[in-house]
């Protein structure tokens, strides 16, 4: 007589398998059953109250404010509408490797550390020296450029 070509482990995941696609189909039957589709539109209003929250309830009439259409400014103020910001920023360097070439800066108003590049350099810079530079968007982020040390009296 021959020998069953279904060894134990066939067998195994063949109920596994089994044992799965029941788990599956139990679980796609219950979601059907729960399944609030085709409920009514009232129920999936949603409205936004004075706080910009949602809620379901619908706004209360009396405390409706009008907003005219033109006080409504859609897009990016112009650069010239702007405060005109100094490009000039003042700083210290808190690190600076001369063999690799790069280093960082502490801006002094707002604690931002800066990359700066050895091609960004006006004057020799070293570590805690007080400096000048100026922004400009990099791959990574802001990185300082035209760098030069301040003058120390």
């Amino acid at each position: 007589m021959g020998k069953s070509q279904q060894t134990f482990s066939k067998t195994e995941k063949e109920k596994k398998k089994i044992k799965k696609r029941k788990e599956k189909e139990a679980k796609k039957q219950e979601r059907k059953e729960n399944s609030n589709k085709g409920g009514n539109f009232e129920d999936m209003i949603a409205y936004v109250d004075a706080d910009g929250n949602l809620t379901d309830t619908p706004p209360d009439p009396s405390q409706k404010v009008e907003v005219e259409a033109d006080s409504i400014e859609i897009g990016v103020p112009k650069k010239e509408d702007m405060p005109e910001e100094d490009p000039q920023r003042n700083g210290k360097v808190s690190f600076f490797d001369h063999s690799k070439g790069f280093g960082f800066i502490i801006d002094s108003e707002n604690n931002e550390k800066y990359f700066v590049h050895v091609t960004g350099l006006i004057d020799e810079i070293d570590e805690n020296d007080k400096v000048t530079f100026e922004l400009e968007r990099g791959m990574k982020g802001m990185n300082a450029v035209r760098v030069k040390q301040q003058k120390t009296t």
